[in-house]
């Protein structure tokens, strides 16, 4: 059977257009991620919160999202792609408006929550339209672009932040708002997008529209190509996919490949990095300035290794990208545990003085001249010493007056994990799914694999503010090591190379394994 193997030129810019209009939702996706990490301490005061109420004020997004990943994938394979990531960008434009008007915390926590629906339709059927109109031989890196916004929607919130944050009154209300903008944006540039191809075949046997499409991207040659072996795929299939079907043995390495990188991808730490980068730098001992700063420098490095990993995926491959990535993000996470493990915390009259409460600073005052080589010592110490709004008020706020820190290599340590998650977790991951599952299966698998992904990411964004009070960031970043490490096993044992293979090979391929 004859392959396509290039996309002509002339057409190529077409393509190219085309997904970056869609991976737009990766932008928004990115930037809804990363603005809540300058709002933190904001909405911690304004809406009075506990370490469990802030955690969930930061998750609730993803636990939105999970809604979105289990509504998505079917809806986008009954309504089609196109009208789904319509939809998406309106829900993004409601939340950003609402979050940021809101005035009671449950009011902020919907409002949230309608934006991670968002995400969660943003990140499963961007890369799923984007795949299916692209070549094999761009496809890799063309899905990456929805990985490539989402990192610039980061970077782009991280700077926002960093600009808004000394202004009068409620800041915050600001950092969330500015989303509308591109939000809007979005949702009118998505009427300029054809219909996938694939599923207008797929869904409505429309081969006409797909032909123009495709003729579009690839000339008459590749459109006769693509359309056969869009047919031949479909000629093989029966039924509709089921989720009971996702359980037949022989999608079982599909799932366990699926599966196991949605979970490494989220439990090796990486919302907690973006979501909370500018109390992380603060419990190094830095200043808000400068903590907002230093997220600045998160965000592109994030954004440089991303390109990083558009220009190799296709040449390099996934897997080795995989490898490469997990070992780094495994030596990264362990720099962090052992510059934390090696911090002291010194009580003398200048440290003292910078407690912003009376109270606990004449609580306090008998530890003048004490030192403490770890976090659980002097928490211990102190904890019996003050109330309960004082000791968490402590925690948050005032101990980052009295640690002692090699500060330089907490920020390396945090960039070399971001540079390494960004060439490997980050964009293969979303790269892969949208290649290994067929076409019959596709919109629920994929569905309940972002819901897992999501459900993962929910769970560790949840816990984290609570691991840095309770654990320490030590034990915290020690425990992400070890699940990096395990990572780096489960991707050398059972993840498959994808590089250059059509949909309907990787489909064969993995079928028959």
């Amino acid at each position: 059977m004859q392959k396509v193997d290039a996309v002509p030129k002339t057409n190529k810019s077409y393509t190219v257009l085309i997904s970056l209009i869609v991976a737009l939702g990766g932008f928004l996706l990115g930037f809804d991620s990363a603005v809540i990490s300058g709002a933190v301490k904001g909405i911690t005061v304004y809406f009075e919160m506990t370490d469990s109420m802030l955690g969930f004020a930061v998750g609730c997004v993803i636990f939105g999202a999970m809604a979105g990943n289990l509504l998505a994938g079917p809806l986008a394979d009954l309504f089609g792609r196109k009208k789904i990531l319509i939809i998406v960008a309106a829900f993004f434009t409601i939340s950003a408006t609402w979050s940021a008007m809101a005035t009671g915390y449950t009011e902020f926590i919907i409002a949230r929550i309608i934006g991670g629906i968002g995400i969660g339709g943003a990140i499963l059927i961007a890369p799923i339209y984007i795949a299916e109109i692209a070549p094999p031989k761009l496809r890799g890196s063309l899905v990456s672009f929805n990985q490539l916004n989402i990192v610039i929607g980061i970077s782009v919130a991280y700077f926002s932040n960093y600009f808004l944050v000394n202004l009068e009154g409620e800041s915050w209300r600001w950092m969330l708002g500015v989303e509308a903008i591109p939000a809007a944006i979005y949702f009118l540039s998505l009427w300029v997008v054809p219909k996938s191809p694939r599923w207008l075949i797929l869904k409505l046997n429309n081969v006409t529209s797909a032909q123009k499409t495709l003729s579009k991207i690839g000339g008459a040659e590749y459109a006769e190509v693509t359309i056969s072996e869009i047919q031949r795929g479909i000629a093989k299939k029966e039924e509709k996919g089921k989720i009971s079907d996702l359980f037949k043995n022989k999608y079982a390495t599909i799932m366990i490949i699926a599966l196991g990188i949605a979970f490494f991808q989220q439990i090796t730490g990486i919302n907690a990095i973006f979501y909370y980068a500018p109390t992380i730098f603060e419990q190094a001992g830095g200043s808000t300035d400068s903590s907002f700063l230093q997220a600045i420098v998160v965000g592109l490095t994030n954004l440089v290794f991303t390109l990083v990993a558009i220009w190799l995926i296709d040449k390099l491959g996934r897997k080795p990208l995989l490898l490469i990535g997990t070992s780094f993000m495994t030596i990264a996470l362990l720099m962090a545990a052992m510059a934390f493990n090696n911090a002291t915390y010194n009580f003398n009259d200048d440290t003292l003085n910078k407690i912003s409460d009376t109270e606990i600073k004449i609580a306090l005052a008998d530890l003048n001249g004490s030192s403490f080589d770890s976090q659980a010592a002097l928490f211990s110490e102190i904890e019996p010493k003050l109330n309960q709004e004082q000791f968490l008020d402590f925690k948050r706020n005032q101990i980052t007056n009295f640690i002692q820190i090699n500060a330089t290599l907490v920020l390396m340590a945090i960039l070399l994990y971001v540079a390494s998650f960004a060439i490997s977790l980050g964009p293969v991951m979303w790269a892969l799914i949208s290649e290994i599952f067929p076409s019959r299966i596709k919109g629920i698998a994929i569905s309940v694999v972002g819901f897992f992904n999501s459900l993962v990411s929910f769970s560790v964004t949840q816990v984290f503010p609570w691991e840095l009070s309770n654990l320490g960031p030590t034990m915290t970043f020690a425990i992400y090591a070890l699940l990096s490490f395990c990572a780096i096993l489960f991707v050398y044992k059972f993840v498959i190379e994808t590089k250059g293979r059509t949909l309907e090979e990787v489909e064969e391929l993995l079928t028959r394994k």
